[in-house]
């Protein structure tokens, strides 16, 4: 216990599924923790179910001067954020053909420019104060192709390159940026697989989805001290997909 004792954390999409399962670890280990999103009753029923380590703000991803306005609030309230998780994200199971104007927007704006704005406003701070962990939650589906998921993959493929391109350039201020890539979680994202999703587990070769807590613990380690020399990686957790 204590890994992360004094740490400020910021996670975005934090109401539910993974990124509440982040929020409980990091709590556990003694982090103050601001869970964010824009799903404000699961939001706020979360934070307060976690207890006193754990507040909850809204915060639209997609929007510049929102990122503005929360990571002022948490310096005022707190002088400085130690790590930040860019965990806020949407899933689409469409191809090619099939993913309209609108949706591949959407897609890009949520999981692509949300982590463009995380990164260029928190850590920015980060590299004032001279120390920092960012987590950008990608996906396998940076790691290979996704023929029925493409706009998804597409996003999670500039997530990871988004990441190494960042982690470079603040590695001299000491701000770590990695990327991480879960499989098949046990999530709300898994109801777009509909009746497809028998058929998905079947192809892992552990034979079983994830739970939360399994990616939560890699998130864990990676904004941690223990990461001290890790920046510009991947780091997969996908029960063998990718092998």
């Amino acid at each position: 216990m204590g890994r992360l004792d004094g740490k400020i954390a910021l996670i975005t999409g934090g109401a539910r599924g993974q990124g509440a399962s982040e929020a409980e670890l990091f709590a556990a280990e003694g982090a103050t923790v601001i869970i964010t999103d824009v799903l404000n009753e699961i939001g706020e029923v979360t934070a307060e179910r976690l207890g006193t380590a754990v507040t909850y703000r809204e915060l639209d991803v997609t929007q510049l001067h929102a990122w503005d306005k929360v990571v002022e609030s948490v310096f005022a309230d707190h002088g400085r954020i130690d790590i930040l998780v860019n965990n806020a994200g949407i899933f689409q199971l469409a191809d090619v053909f099939s993913t309209s104007e609108d949706d591949w927007h959407t897609m890009l704006s949520i999981n692509q420019t949300g982590v463009f704005f995380g990164m260029k406003v928190v850590g920015a701070r980060m590299r004032d104060q001279g120390s920092g962990s960012i987590v950008n939650i990608s996906s396998i589906a940076g790691l290979r192709g996704t023929a029925m998921a493409f706009a998804y993959g597409a996003t999670k493929w500039a997530v990871r390159g988004m990441t190494k391109s960042v982690a470079q350039q603040l590695a001299p201020n000491n701000v770590r940026v990695n990327s991480v890539h879960p499989g098949i979680i046990e999530t709300p994202m898994l109801d777009e697989f509909g009746d497809a999703l028998p058929t998905v587990k079947e192809r892992i070769p552990m034979g079983r989805t994830a739970a939360a807590s399994e990616v939560g613990e890699l998130v864990l380690f990676l904004a941690s001290d223990e990461a001290s020399y890790c920046s510009g990686q991947e780091f997969i957790v996908d029960g063998a997909m990718t092998a």
